[in-house]
């Protein structure tokens, strides 16, 4: 039987993301259980969300502090209220410093292929714009570790869609989340098979048959 994992999941807005983990959990796909939800802001939808499915919430808004640091410490504080083996952002849109505790425990998810089109304001369709007017021809989505800047940690795992000539931001946006859906609770189960190790800038996917000895080997150099 997989291991069952519990997640934190930080959100700013309509949850769509959330409701792919709920989904994916309620139909035995996804062996984790989500024990806390946190928005940056009260409009969220995401936090209906949480609520039709009886998970508890917590709004924690930006605004409401003098700095990110701030901000950041508040949201531990919450999480360090429950059992959590993973955090996950969710659409989240705002730097989340994270303490060196919490280092290959906290993922996100970006709609386009780190390191390309990434960073301090490059979210939802603004990623896709602009995707589609570089004229690539190629764009995805990337699940990567969480350092303390923006799209910068370890890469886990990236899907990629095809860019067509008459995208459009909604278009490409519904192509790249369908890629999402898949990425995002794959990396989830390698982190809860204990099969990601970081080292240095790369993420080593860990074969299955190695990882008894590999998470051994781990526990015998700390």
């Amino acid at each position: 039987m997989p291991k069952t994992i519990n997640l934190a999941v930080l959100i700013s807005g309509g949850g769509s993301t959330l409701q792919n983990l709920i989904d994916k959990i309620r139909s035995d796909s996804l062996h984790a259980h989500i024990k806390i939800v946190i928005s940056s802001s009260a409009k969220a939808y995401g936090l209906k969300r949480a609520k039709q499915n009886s998970i508890p919430i917590s709004l924690i808004e930006f605004a409401d502090y003098k700095n990110t640091e701030e901000f950041s410490n508040t949201i531990v504080k919450e999480i360090e209220k429950h059992p959590i083996d993973l955090i996950i952002l969710a659409g989240f849109l705002h730097l989340f410093k994270i303490p060196d505790k919490y280092i290959g425990k906290v993922m996100n998810i970006h709609p386009g292929l780190i390191p390309s089109f990434c960073g301090k304001g490059y979210y939802g369709n603004r990623v896709h714009r602009t995707v589609i007017e570089s004229g690539v021809k190629v764009s995805g989505c990337t699940v990567h570790f969480v350092d303390n800047e923006y799209d910068r940690g370890p890469i886990i795992i990236q899907r990629t869609v095809p860019v067509l000539y008459d995208d459009t931001p909604d278009t490409l946006s519904e192509r790249v989340f369908k890629e999402e859906c898949i990425a995002y609770p794959d990396a989830i189960r390698l982190f809860a098979e204990g099969r990601l190790e970081i080292v240095g800038r790369r993420v080593r996917i860990v074969k299955p048959e190695e990882t008894k000895q590999w998470i051994k080997q781990k526990d015998s150099n700390r």
